[in-house]
């Protein structure tokens, strides 16, 4: 079933890296128009995809409970089960109904779609940081293909084919296979393209293939999120056919798309690259960037004066922009340096509004950060593989090519902004701001040698279940509690799908933990072993339910959300401080795993709390952690890196070390 997903599992990627296969330059110099030519039209499952189900409210109560028990001590238990009891029966019983009667009403989308746009558009906090993460590439196998001007042109080159491909419905859809061996193959997709698409989805379930929704994909390029008083507004327009670049904190646009919606010429692209590099302006006195990472209210107020001011003509050049490429004038020194730079930057020279930007460094690494309102990781890691896989095994151009003779000069238009007084008090006001936020912030990141997917699934345990149970015993070492935990899981096997919450805080990972941390002499290894194949039974349930959309956070949510739209007073399971505490998520995490990615990260999402990115690979485990001061990452760290240890010590049967 669909619950085997563990939809995490958009990881899947195309075959890349040294060993996958290589096409060949054409002769042209340049690749042609498209990634492939997918047999199956990209978008010939969406219509018949399942509908998001809205799980029944004693399940969401009784998940809901389940998740509180091991924060809360006997007596806040007992309060929270009274305000879900007459939640149940009373005023969420009610809300449950009309939000069944709304979704029905609704076939075209999901129950959580609407609100969840709405989630992101109202927030007034900067993006940067409190939204927007980052995810970097690994660097081209072939060394001499990471300076900076040919990865720019190779990785502009992919993903304007990637456009093109999306566009012309070439793109393979994306699919799921839990058996590829039927399903991933000519013979499936050669049949499977004749089954109407209100019922194509049916065809690729018969051969245990989950097709995943693909709502998001059109946002991907030409779209910006637009700064508005009480609620933003995302702006799309597909007709624009230029790249903006970003370089010292200049603005340049460019064509990459000629009149009939082609790539212009690799070569041509590279020239116009090499112009905008041998810039050798100042940097500007007040660069427009630092605006973005503005609150949303200031922000807005002040892109009203831009637009008063005679810069709307360029603001649309911005906004309209296939996608903003960032060209950094200094190297990447370690890891570190990597995850504040393509996290955060110096705000000078990344458009933290646009759908996404492309970070490329002087050498040659290379990173994607995006917005996350009109959308989630799938689309973005699709895009993100098939990027790295073209670039890598089809570039565009050679560190050889020459570009070609260009008039750069009247191609590449250099963006002047006017800015009045209080526009520069406004930026010069966001500076401050900004440089003090990034200052409070540390990342730091550990890769655990000892073992990985490999060795964890001989053991019958599931990978993902041990990275949690380790953030689950190195807080409690830190700390001595347990706290409120967020792991984010797609719902993209349904319609217009976005995420659910799996809380892998539970009284299995709390026992276990305090086993380990606390008493780890007073049990076996096998007592130990046996506890941690709990944690994991049950962290594979857990699983199954959020990628089933059988969560408990977004049904809750939308009934919040309900009761706001329909003017009814708030009702008191929402007020009970049990539920502000378990949506105050200290530990918030997300993996992602695909040969393309190197690294990847955010912010902590509550002042006091951990943003922990991380990865199982088949023999390491990666991990990535930022904090502000109230939390140190560093130590939480060690004591992460201890509970592995302690961990895998078990699984071999030797003692815990004290």
């Amino acid at each position: 079933m669909v619950a085997c997903l563990l939809l995490r599992a958009w990881s899947r990627g195309p075959a890349v890296g040294p060993g996958a296969p290589c096409r060949l330059l054409s002769a042209s110099s340049g690749p042609g128009q498209y990634l492939h030519r997918s047999v199956v039209p990209t978008m010939h499952f969406q219509d018949s995809l399942p509908r998001l189900p809205i799980p029944k409210l004693e399940d969401t109560i009784r998940r809901y409970l389940s998740a509180q028990k091991p924060l809360l001590d006997d007596g806040q238990f007992r309060k929270t089960e009274q305000f879900c009891k007459s939640f149940e029966n009373g005023i969420g019983k009610e809300l449950h109904e009309q939000l069944v009667a709304q979704d029905k009403q609704n076939k075209h989308t999901s129950y959580i779609s609407g609100p969840w746009f709405d989630m992101y558009l109202t927030a007034r906090d900067s993006i940067v940081l409190n939204f927007n993460p980052f995810m970097a590439f690994n660097p081209d196998p072939k060394s001499e293909y990471n300076d900076q001007l040919t990865r720019a042109t190779n990785m502009t080159v992919s993903a304007i084919r990637f456009l093109r491909t999306l566009r012309a419905g070439l793109l393979e859809p994306e699919v799921f296979h839990l058996n590829p061996a039927k399903s991933d193959t000519d013979t499936f997709k050669k049949l499977i393209r004749f089954v109407p698409s209100s019922l194509s989805w049916y065809g690729a379930y018969l051969v245990n293939a989950y097709p995943l929704d693909m709502s998001q994909y059109f946002r991907l390029f030409n779209s910006t999120r637009l700064p508005r008083p009480g609620r933003d507004e995302l702006f799309t327009d597909d007709k624009a056919r230029h790249l903006l670049v970003l370089r010292k904190g200049h603005f340049y646009v460019f064509d990459v798309l000629d009149e009939d919606g082609n790539i212009v010429n690799a070569s041509e692209i590279q020239a116009h690259l090499k112009y905008i590099l041998s810039d050798n302006s100042p940097a500007p006195e007040f660069p427009l960037a630092y605006l973005g990472s503005e609150n949303r209210d200031v922000w807005a107020e002040l892109r009203q004066k831009l637009m008063s001011d005679g810069n709307e003509e360029n603001l649309r050049k911005v906004d309209s922009a296939v996608f903003c490429l960032c060209l950094d004038d200094f190297p990447i020194k370690d890891l570190v340096h990597l995850s504040h730079n393509m996290l955060h930057g110096d705000g000078t020279n990344r458009w933290f509004d646009k759908s996404f930007n492309l970070i490329i460094a002087k050498d040659g690494t290379a990173a994607v950060h995006f917005e996350h309102a009109w959308g989630d990781g799938v689309a973005v890691l699709r895009f993100f593989n098939e990027v790295f896989k073209d670039s890598t095994q089809a570039p565009a151009i050679t560190p050889q090519s020459q570009p070609v003779r260009a008039d750069s000069s009247v191609a590449v238009q250099k963006l002047s902004f006017k800015l009045n007084d209080a526009l520069k008090a406004g930026i010069s006001a966001a500076k401050e701001k900004f440089d003090a936020t990034m200052k409070t912030l540390s990342i730091d990141l550990i890769r655990f040698q000892r073992g990985g997917k490999e060795f964890l699934k001989k053991q019958k345990l599931s990978p993902d279940s041990v990275a949690q149970l380790a953030f689950q015993m190195a807080f409690l070492r830190q700390y001595g509690q347990t706290v409120a935990t967020y792991e984010s899981c797609s719902t993209a096997a349904f319609k217009h799908g976005r995420t659910e919450t799996i809380r892998p805080a539970s009284i299995f990972t709390k026992r276990c933990s305090e086993a380990f941390v606390r008493e780890p002499s007073k049990h076996s290894a096998k007592e130990l072993q046996q506890m941690m194949a709990e944690c994991s039974k049950y962290h594979g349930q857990l699983t199954k339910e959020a990628a089933m959309g059988q969560g408990f956070d977004r049904h809750l949510f939308a009934l919040r959300y309900l009761a706001a739209a329909k003017g009814i007073v708030l009702p008191e399971l929402y007020l009970d401080p049990a539920y502000g505490q378990i949506n105050h998520n200290i530990l918030s995490t997300s993996t992602l795993n695909s040969p393309a990615v190197n690294i990847g990260g955010f912010a902590p999402v509550v002042p006091d709390g951990f943003g922990i990115g991380y990865a199982v690979h088949d023999n390491w485990i990666g991990c990535n952690i930022s904090s502000y001061p109230g939390r140190n990452a560093r130590e939480f760290l060690q004591c992460v890196e201890k509970a592995l240890e302690d961990m895998f010590d078990a699984i071999e049967g030797k003692p815990i070390k004290i």
